[in-house]
């Protein structure tokens, strides 16, 4: 006989990680060191994966299809979770263009697994070789080496501002075996004495040199994003390093009314507006 206070019902878990939009720096720290990057937090794009228990694996996707079924399982194995249940997996972010979606569809199905919080950075590098920190508590806090999943170096996030991003051109998927990035470990410390004073200008300076950088280097030609901060006075640009998306760094409360529309004069795509850093 059933008591009234018996569930009857599968327990299942919900789990969720924000995305990035491309990244405030990214480059080799050192001729022959590693890659690294410190993100651009972007709280509005976000990965959500439910689980219900269940013996065999199986994964639904529901408008994002970043992670396969046999990633989910290897995922499931390095945070030692039963290789069985039933996931769905869904968001707002688009691969290949420098917001994250594969870690951060990782992590929210490592999470709605029930995962160790601890284990994620070496399951997502696991699985995909080359990760973002978006399972940190403060991911912009941190420089971080994607390739091997470890912080090389900590400073406060920067300051709160608003960003105003777009796509510029196809998506471009992350190559974990791609090491040709420009040297940026002279900006490196200039970062964290801008970050520790709370200079946004100066920030949106040295992003501006690390984007100009991996731009010279990766291309695109013509890549527009130098002009477009001049013309909308922004404090600087920065762009995903392997993928499209190109952002415009503004204080608070300064974003001109036409910057959607200059966006999509130069070509840019999907334009959008969210605030990024931390109050001080």
């Amino acid at each position: 006989m059933r008591t009234l206070c018996e569930n009857t019902q599968p327990i299942g878990r919900t789990g969720r990680a924000a995305g990035h939009f491309g990244e405030w720096l990214q480059g080799r720290f050192g001729p022959d060191g590693p890659v690294v990057v410190i993100t651009m937090t972007c709280n509005v794009l976000y990965a959500q994966a439910t689980y219900t228990p269940a013996t065999d694996l199986r994964l639904r996707h529901s408008g994002l299809a970043a992670v396969t079924q046999d990633q989910l399982q290897a995922l499931l194995s390095a945070v030692g979770k039963p290789e069985g249940g039933d996931f769905s997996l869904s968001g707002n972010m688009t691969l290949g263009v420098g917001a994250g979606s594969s870690t951060a569809s990782l992590i929210a199905l490592a999470r709605a697994a029930g995962a160790d919080e601890t284990l994620l950075p070496a399951a997502c590098l696991r699985v995909e070789g080359a990760t973002d920190p978006l399972m940190l508590t403060q991911p912009d806090a941190v420089l971080w080496s994607s390739r091997r999943a470890e912080i090389c170096g900590e400073f406060k996030a920067p300051p709160k501002c608003e960003i105003v991003g777009g796509y510029l051109g196809d998506p471009i998927r992350t190559d974990p075996a791609d090491s040709d990035f420009a040297d940026i470990s002279d900006l490196v410390p200039l970062w964290a004495n801008a970050a520790n004073r709370s200079d946004l200008a100066k920030l949106a300076m040295l992003a501006s040199e690390a984007a100009d950088r991996t731009t010279r280097l990766r291309g695109p030609s013509g890549d527009p994003s130098a002009l477009i901060a001049k013309q909308l006075g922004a404090l600087g640009h920065a762009r995903a390093h392997t993928g499209s998306a190109r952002a415009f760094i503004f204080a608070q409360g300064a974003v001109p009314a036409t910057a959607t529309a200059v966006l999509k004069g130069a070509g840019l795509t999907g334009a959008f507006r969210f605030s990024t850093g931390s109050e001080r």
